[in-house]
């Protein structure tokens, strides 16, 4: 089974692509093989494995984050539906800090996307009945949870449905912009 690892316009963000064997029963693919990712370059100690369900479209989660020294990298996922996932790097110094990208994972182009320790990082359903799956290293720290403004004007991003649509918790509708985040993320240092 391949791996293949496309490069983003964000700094070391990654998309990763596996073998789809299909036929009329479904198909299979490998989403997670340590010595292939490794050989690619993408060396990790994943100790947990997450899920979440999303009911509706329209459903924003984000833009979420831990600060050092309880940072998470991510290999995110969807396994029912389709998301358009965000993020945005809140590394200083980084050639793309404070820039975002959007990606389509969904049920039918099985990408994965590689979330590095430094990024702010959330998902809006563009279907209802999403199953978002993600791997992480290192574990959830209550004391170190931050998150930025899903609408924070200096990033711009441009969600693909109206602001006044989307399904939010109270606690991501009143993230901080960047600008005002606590935020102890350095390029190169992480």
């Amino acid at each position: 089974m391949s791996l293949k690892v496309l490069n983003t316009q964000l700094q070391d963000v990654k998309i990763i692509e596996t073998d789809v064997f299909g036929d009329s029963r479904g198909f299979f693919t490998e989403t997670w093989t340590k010595d292939k990712f490794a050989a690619a370059g993408i060396v990790n100690d994943f100790n947990q494995d997450n899920q979440s369900l999303s009911a509706e479209a329209g459903v924003l989660r984000g833009m979420h984050y831990q600060l050092a020294p309880f940072a998470q990298t991510k290999l995110v996922r969807v396994v029912t539906g389709v998301v358009e996932d965000v993020l945005v790097d809140i590394r200083k110094g980084s050639p793309t800090f404070g820039q975002w990208q959007g990606y389509i994972l969904s049920e039918f182009n099985h990408r994965q996307l590689y979330v590095p320790k430094g990024f702010a990082h959330g998902f809006v359903t563009l279907t209802p009945n999403v199953n978002f799956c993600y791997k992480v290293e290192g574990t959830y720290a209550p004391e170190a949870d931050r998150g930025i403004a899903f609408d924070d004007p200096e990033i711009g991003i441009d969600w693909p449905m109206p602001v006044a649509h989307l399904i939010m918790s109270e606690k991501d509708k009143v993230h901080p912009r960047l600008s005002e985040a606590e935020n102890n993320f350095v390029y190169g240092e992480i």
